[in-house]
């Protein structure tokens, strides 16, 4: 496959990805509550509070589950900006600006999902690195080249 073709897919790739984090963004607030994240709720509440739940620790998690709706989508639409401008004029510093984003948030994330002992929240974040960083070194290299030629 040549480098252009590689390229179109790559980038088609990453809207996905940005497309996903919209998608995930706008539902949190509606199915932040529901019984099929009980257990996740439940490791949560636990983490912080051990034995003696208190009643209001389920709504408060829901409420910040749902708030955090919000900032997943704006992240998306910055994601998806960079990403654009990456795509269109062929610009190395956009997909280096995503990447940054990831070496920045993914260790704080995971380091303080790690000190909660929230694993899910690391394992997500894991596969949001492990499926998002490549794609974008590659652009960045091949986008790069390109300039320098």
């Amino acid at each position: 496959m040549n480098h252009e073709v590689m390229r179109k897919w790559t980038v088609w790739y990453v809207y996905a990805a940005i497309s996903a984090h919209l998608a995930v963004g706008m539902l949190l607030p509606l199915i932040a509550g529901m019984a099929l994240f009980d257990g996740y709720h439940q490791a949560i509440e636990t983490a912080f509070w051990g034995p003696a739940i208190p009643a209001q620790a389920r709504a408060q998690q829901v409420w910040w589950i749902s708030l955090f709706g919000p900032t997943v989508q704006a992240a998306a639409v910055w994601m998806a900006g960079l990403a654009w401008m990456g795509d269109r004029q062929r610009n190395a510093f956009a997909w280096g600006a995503l990447i940054a984003g990831m070496v920045l948030w993914a260790p704080q994330d995971m380091l303080i999902s790690l000190q909660a002992q929230c694993w899910a929240h690391v394992w997500i974040d894991t596969f949001a690195v492990v499926t998002m960083l490549p794609p974008l070194i590659y652009l960045f290299i091949v986008d790069r080249r390109k300039a320098s030629a």
